[in-house]
């Protein structure tokens, strides 16, 4: 039986030369945004190789090295902290481009990082001589053997894996990967402190942290483990409103971020205490309550406000928030890593109440209840009859009530027995979807054809009223 390797394999290099391109294809996904334009990737970003036999890889892309951008220190930060927990660097180049000295810098600062490296010349595609591409230029960096590959188009990329692949360690044993971890999307508009707050609960300068808006662009997964659970955060880009997004990479960014509040059971809405609960706030919790994500909203920067500001802070949250009282606030500061511990309660509570475990008896019981505290209005001088009700979905929890004239139901009185099952079943910090069946008159268009029997039987009727 061969051995089972894993391992963690960094990709490195300057801006623009393909590593998330490369990345995405290992990890057969889209996770890392992809854009013919430098400083793109910030973030570390981590995904699991697929395809490969008898090996657990972790990959990790990561920023372009020494890029001119005023975060290029932030960025150079995060690429170096990936090197150091890699068991292999991947150190990418461009083939259609000169050794340049920020490629010799790397070199040099890779040497000294003590991790393997391997060298690969990325863009071959469409130069003459295609895999047989010279690599000698690229052999001055001084790591051998060269793997010249195209990411675009996979030409040499399996040689390059098979190679990274004997160079990991073995296992003694299989990994096993945590299937009953919580998903929760960190989402709110730009430089509210989101990477902040996911920094501190992980307790580790795991995301990138500037002080400009638009910092975080790719949607980075970060596992935490608290309390014998697994938590899978996702730091997203800030959304901002629709009319000032102008730039191709933040409508990519807000793209991403809104999959994965779709993709996520739970979500926390970070929002900035010291602007207070804005317009742009509510439209994201719409968007949450649309994914059929159960939302908390976190007031971070808590720390910068006195007892006044946080008195009218809270009130302006309580009115703003009637439309979904349902929905739980925390006062935080990631700065101060004060309130923290309470998010990791919430969410594994908010996900446990998302099962809906609830059975067809129990949940007409509660309609009853429900419509005879207040019954249905009358639509057309005829009564609105809600019949019965069953489960049909968990997180978000789902209920098919049938009954007659249901297209007849005004909205307020949806919105009424929504919020009743929430309050009876305890199901506070999910919105609940609630679809409803119509009966159907099984005679309905359908005309009584009489027999000839029964035709020549009213024929007779007929006459012999004629002739009274």
């Amino acid at each position: 039986m061969t051995a089972l390797r894993s391992g963690v394999v960094a990709l490195v290099g300057r801006p623009n030369v393909g590593k998330s391109i490369l990345f995405n294809r290992l990890c057969r996904s889209r996770d890392a945004l992809v854009l013919d334009r430098p400083g793109l990737t910030r973030d570390r970003q981590y995904g699991r190789a697929r395809g490969i036999v008898d090996a657990d890889v972790t990959l990790v892309d990561t920023g372009g090295l020494h890029d001119s951008l005023t975060i290029s220190e932030a960025i150079d930060d995060q690429v170096m902290l990936a090197v150091e927990e890699a068991d292999l660097v991947v150190f990418v180049v461009n083939a259609r481009e000169s050794l340049t000295t920020v490629d010799f810098e790397i070199a040099d600062e890779l040497r000294k990082s003590d991790t393997r490296v391997l060298l690969a010349v990325n863009k071959i595609d469409g130069i003459s001589g295609g895999n047989d591409f010279g690599v000698s230029e690229f052999s001055q960096l001084g790591f051998n053997p060269v793997f010249p590959i195209s990411s675009t188009h996979g030409h040499g990329v399996s040689q390059l894996v098979e190679s990274l692949v004997a160079q990991l360690p073995v296992l003694a044993a299989p990994s096993e990967i945590a299937s009953d971890s919580i998903s929760v999307a960190v989402i709110g508009r730009p430089n509210v402190g989101k990477s902040s707050l996911v920094n501190a609960l992980a307790d580790d300068n795991r995301c990138l942290v500037f002080d400009e808006p638009g910092t975080t662009r790719d949607a980075v997964r970060v596992r935490i483990g608290k309390d014998e659970q697994v938590f899978d955060f996702v730091d997203t880009a800030g959304i901002r409103r629709k009319g000032k997004t102008t730039d191709v990479v933040e409508k990519f960014s807000i793209v991403k971020a809104l999959d994965a509040l779709k993709s996520c059971p739970t979500a926390l809405l970070v929002i900035d205490a010291s602007e207070g609960f804005v317009e742009q706030d509510l439209h994201l919790i719409d968007y949450a309550i649309d994914a059929g994500t159960a939302v908390t909203l976190v007031a971070n920067k808590w720390d910068k406000l006195d007892s006044h500001a946080r008195l009218k802070c809270q009130d302006q949250i309580r009115r703003k928030l009637r439309f979904a009282d349902w929905i739980s606030v925390k006062y935080v500061s990631a700065l101060k890593k004060t309130g923290l511990g309470a998010l990791f309660e919430l969410v594994h509570v908010l996900y446990d109440r998302g099962a809906f475990e609830v059975s067809t008896h129990e949940l007409n019981e509660v309609l009853k209840q429900i419509t005879t505290a207040n019954p249905p209005p009358v639509a057309q001088r005829r009564l609105i009859r809600l019949r019965y009700a069953h489960r049909v979905a968990s997180r978000p929890p789902t209920i098919l009530i049938h009954g007659n004239q249901t297209d007849r139901l005004p909205a307020n009185y949806v919105r009424y027995l929504e919020n009743e099952f929430r309050r009876i079943l305890g199901l506070e910090g999910w919105p609940i979807v609630v679809n409803f069946k119509k009966s159907v008159n099984p005679f309905s268009g359908r005309k009584n054809e009489l027999t000839p029997r029964q035709q020549k039987h009213r024929a007779r009727l007929v006459r012999h009223r004629k002739r009274k």
